[in-house]
C-alpha cells in the first residue's frame, strides 16, 4: 500500500490542544503541508495554534471546539470534518488518563474517562469507516493507543483497560476493511512528557517518558506509512515484544512497585 500523500490534504486531529495532538499538528503543519482540522475542547488553544501555523506553515486550518467525553459531541467532530468529502486522514488522539488507586476514582470521571478514550473513539471510527469504505476513496484513520493496552498497568487500571480495548479494536478491523486504498494504523507509545503526565504523581517515572516531539514524529511515520501496529522507540519496541515471553502476573506485580513508589512518594510530599 503506498504512502499516504498529505500536502495540502485535510486532516483531523483530535486532542489538538496540548500534548501529543498539539505536536503532531505542528508536524503535520511543518514537514506534511497538510491542511488540518483540530478538534479539542479548549477553543482559546485551539485558536492560538491556528494563528501559529496558518502563519508559520502557510497551511489552512478548521478548528472544532468539542468535548470527545459525550457522544453526539465526537459524532459532531466527525460530521463537520467529512461535511465538504475532502477529509484525507485522521489521527484519533484524545485520551484522558487517571493515576492513583482504582476505588478512589468517583465514577463519574470513570465514565468520562471510558466515554472519552472508548465510546468517542469508537463512533468516531464508524463514522470514518463509512466515509473511506468507498470505490477509490483514498485515506487512512490512526488511532492512538498506549503501551499500557499491551500489559495490565497497576494504579492507571482504567486507563490500561481502555486502551486494550482500542488496541484489540483497531487491530481487528483493519482487517475487515475492503477498500484497498483506505487503512487503520493503531499507535502505541510507552510514557510521553506532555500536560498528562506533568503532575507530582509522576515524578518517579519521568526519566522514563519519551519527549513529546519524538514521539510525535514517529507518530506521523506510522500514520503515513500504514503501520498496523507500531510502538515508537527501539527499546519499547524490543520491550513489547519481550513482554510476550514474560507471565503478566511477574509483570503487573512489577508495574505495580513501580507506579505506587511514585504515588506514595508524591503523596507525602
Amino acid at each position: 500500500m503506498k504512502h499516504l500523500q498529505l500536502n495540502n490534504k485535510w486532516v483531523l486531529v483530535t486532542g489538538a490542544s496540548s500534548g501529543l495532538g498539539q505536536e503532531m499538528a505542528r508536524q503535520l503543519a511543518h514537514n506534511f503541508k497538510a491542511n488540518l482540522i483540530i478538534a479539542a475542547r479548549r477553543g482559546e488553544k485551539l485558536a492560538e495554534l491556528k494563528t501559529e501555523l496558518e502563519t508559520s506553515a502557510g497551511i489552512k486550518i478548521k478548528i472544532i471546539v468539542a468535548d470527545l467525553s459525550i457522544p453526539e459531541e465526537a459524532d459532531r467532530v466527525i460530521n463537520e470534518s467529512i461535511a465538504g468529502g475532502e477529509l484525507y486522514g485522521a489521527i484519533l488522539n484524545a485520551g484522558v488518563t487517571y493515576f492513583g488507586r482504582h476505588t478512589e476514582l468517583p465514577w463519574q470521571n470513570f465514565e468520562s474517562i471510558l466515554n472519552t478514550n472508548v465510546t468517542g473513539v469508537v463512533r468516531m471510527t464508524n463514522s470514518l469507516v463509512n466515509y473511506f469504505e468507498q470505490p477509490e476513496k483514498e485515506g487512512s484513520v490512526m488511532l492512538v493507543s498506549s503501551m499500557a493496552g499491551y500489559f495490565p498497568v497497576p494504579y492507571q487500571a482504567a486507563y490500561s483497560a481502555t486502551k486494550a480495548f482500542i488496541t484489540a479494536f483497531g487491530s481487528a478491523l483493519h482487517y475487515e476493511l475492503k477498500n484497498p486504498n483506505f487503512s487503520i494504523t493503531v499507535f502505541a507509545p510507552g510514557g510521553i512528557a506532555t500536560e498528562m503526565t506533568d503532575g507530582t504523581k509522576f515524578n518517579e517515572l519521568k526519566s522514563w517518558l519519551m519527549p513529546v516531539n519524538q514521539a510525535a514524529k514517529e507518530g506521523i511515520h506510522a500514520f503515513v506509512s500504514r503501520k498496523y501496529n507500531y510502538v515508537p522507540g527501539f527499546l519499547n519496541r524490543v520491550g513489547s515484544v519481550m513482554m510476550n515471553f514474560l507471565p503478566k502476573s511477574f509483570l503487573a506485580g512489577n508495574m505495580s512497585k513501580v507506579y505506587l513508589k511514585s504515588l506514595v512518594k508524591a503523596e507525602t510530599e
